[in-house]
């Protein structure tokens, strides 16, 4: 639960006047593949932000949009960086005379930052040297490839011309489905590179391609589309819709939340290949008919026919049903991989796999209320390097062993399936907390257990070990060269250092949603009612895009305050007294410390923080 944090004392400062030649920066820092500033702006001077690579000697001036208000500060993201060492410089825009800016000393330059690579490991990427979605594996944009920008302001009327026929012939489009759309014809050959800017909601869209889902990324069976969708900087949300991709190649999806999906958040639907699913903040969708629902459907599925399919890095907030991975249909074997995952207090299907070869390695179990992997219909998964936290049934075989209490439960109450069992290979994985989990053994175990516990990673499952019900043996996918990509997975001690921590799971620095859970969470399945309160109120913090929409800046107001005029409850700050502030600059104790300044949302360090005024309460817009 997020703290409800108290006002202990303000001490006025005066917001620092700008001088001709200088800016305040804020923040600078290095992330993957991009880095960004924010800085204190001057109101009514528009801003040019370039981003040098030293060592190269290349510099490049960001687009406009990149450059955004929240308020109180200004933000501008780089993006499309290979790894290597970047310095951000800020320059007044000067228009007067087009090509002046060369000439203007720079308000405010950063020290190098360091940019790292993203983690490419896994099938998305294996044996794909192109690169996946609209950028190079080198972290920089595909050649000819086509930015488009969208936010709650453009998403019905952006346009674009896509070529639709072999003759070279285009489509004026408008509308950002209908933009995607076009791409369905396969004559586009240009990759896209969709940036999401702020929060889109269902009613922002021109349309939806998908009535169940939301937005469509459609192809023809493995159709090549190069297509990147991904949000900016770090507070990118969809909400009220989530993403179908069907029948594409080559498509990735990065750094945004889904809040309040239609049905599942991301669905990869039917026939698509080399698919890549990273840095996803999944909260709950849209409650269903069914009793298992009451948190939305799925969260990030893999289904029907879909292969070569990398899910990592992800941030599934308290989900019901986290990843089912395929169906009935499949030919098989789909080699799909999850690493890096943080299934935080989510429920169960950390996977749940039908028929697929799937690799699950480094993924942060946080108190799971039902089931982490679980396999059925003759899927084999590698199991490795993952850290379970109170998880009480790790891994599970369906029809035997854990999955029906050691045979008891056979024909009544499987926790999961009731399908044909698959096998899954365990190693070097760590547990702490409750658990229950039976390694096959030949004498004591031949027939109920959940895992087939191997000594080390290259061991192949003996084919004598058989699923119970279906009489299935595992493949050793993990042991062929030719389609196993070759990993040196972290310890599973460090995950979950890892997966919280610096260019972790979920959106870059973490997202813009603060929220902790208790203890008494891990053992769950309810719906945490000050979360999904916390989603169904949130408020995009974006006011202003450069270029496109007017970009706002509040001036300080000369006042100060004390804890009984103000109450600070983890939403809003309220105003008991009916004093109006809009915008404090706050120094000495943090809200709910007297120790030195921390940083997150749950404290306000010294900075500036934008509030308005409304029925007595403050809203913060930070």
């Amino acid at each position: 639960m997020r703290k409800h944090l108290f006002l202990l004392s303000i001490i006025f400062i005066f917001l620092p006047l700008m001088m001709r030649g200088e800016v305040q920066v804020l923040s600078a820092g290095g992330l993957l593949e991009s880095a960004y500033i924010e800085w204190i702006p001057e109101q009514g001077v528009e801003y040019i932000v370039d981003v040098t690579n030293p060592t190269e000697g290349t510099s490049q001036t960001l687009d406009n949009q990149l450059i955004r208000s929240y308020g109180s500060y200004f933000r501008a993201d780089a993006v499309g960086l290979k790894p290597g060492e970047y310095v951000l410089s800020i320059f007044p825009k000067v228009k007067e005379e087009p090509g002046m800016e060369s000439g203007v000393p720079p308000l405010a330059t950063t020290e190098p930052l360091t940019v790292k690579a993203y983690d490419r490991n896994g099938f998305a990427h294996f044996d794909y040297p192109q690169g996946v979605g609209a950028y190079k594996n080198d972290g920089t944009l595909k050649d000819g490839a086509k930015v488009l920008y969208v936010h709650a302001g453009n998403a019905k009327t952006v346009e674009m011309d896509v070529v639709i026929d072999k003759k070279g012939k285009t489509r004026h489009c408008v509308g950002l489905q209908h933009i995607i759309t076009a791409y369905e014809k396969g004559f586009a050959n240009q990759p896209l590179d969709i940036r999401v800017l702020g929060m889109i909601e269902a009613q922002h869209l021109d349309s939806m391609g998908s009535k169940e889902e939301g937005l469509q990324i459609k192809g023809n069976k493995d159709l090549i589309l190069d297509i990147t969708l991904e949000g900016i900087g770090k507070d990118a949300v969809i909400r009220g819709f989530g993403i179908l991709v069907r029948g594409a190649a080559s498509v990735e999806l990065r750094n945004f939340a889904v809040m309040s999906a239609l049905d599942d958040c991301i669905s990869l639907d039917t026939n698509n290949d080399h698919i890549w699913v990273h840095h996803i903040d999944g909260f709950y969708g849209q409650p269903g008919s069914a009793k298992d629902q009451v948190k939305g459907d799925g969260t990030i599925d893999v289904k029907t026919n879909s292969k070569h399919v990398t899910v990592a890095y992800n941030h599934f907030w308290d989900t019901g049903k986290s990843a089912m991975c395929g169906m009935k249909s499949e030919s098989g074997p789909n080699y799909i991989t999850y690493h890096h995952n943080w299934f935080d207090h989510s429920d169960s299907r950390h996977p749940r796999i039908r028929t697929m070869s799937v690799h699950v390695y480094n993924n942060y179990y946080d108190g799971i209320a039902k089931y982490g992997v679980g396999t059925t219909t003759g899927s084999s998964a590698f199991v490795e390097n993952n850290y379970f936290r109170n998880c009480p049934r790790p891994m599970l075989i369906s029809m035997q062993g854990t999955d029906t209490k050691n045979g008891t439960d056979e024909k009544d109450s499987p926790t999961f399936s009731k399908e044909d069992g698959g096998i899954i290979k365990a190693y070097n994985n760590v547990f702490t907390g409750s658990k229950t989990i039976v390694y096959y053994d030949a004498e004591k175990a031949p027939v109920h257990f959940d895992a087939y516990q191997a000594t080390t990673r290259t061991e192949q499952v003996p084919e004598s070990v058989t699923a119970k019900q279906g009489g299935h043996t595992y493949n050793n996918f993990d042991t062929d060269a030719s389609v196993m990509p070759q990993i040196t997975p972290d310890a599973a001690e460090d995950v979950p250092a890892i997966v919280m921590g610096e260019g972790g799971a979920g959106r870059l620095q973490h997202g813009d949603v603060n929220f902790e859970f208790k203890s008494s969470d891990d053992a769950s399945y309810e719906k945490n009612s000050e979360l999904a309160n916390l989603i169904v109120n949130y408020q995009s913090s974006l006011k202003g895009i450069q270029g496109e929409t007017e970009m706002p800046y509040f001036v300080a107001l000369d006042e100060t305050r004390v804890d009984s005029d103000l109450r600070f409850d983890g939403q809003v700050l309220h105003n008991p007294t009916g004093k109006i502030i809009r915008i404090y600059a706050i120094t000495g104790a943090c809200l709910g410390s007297t120790t030195d300044t921390m940083v997150g949302t749950e404290y306000l360090p010294n900075g500036t923080y934008i509030v308005t005024s409304k029925d007595g309460c403050l809203k913060m817009m930070k």
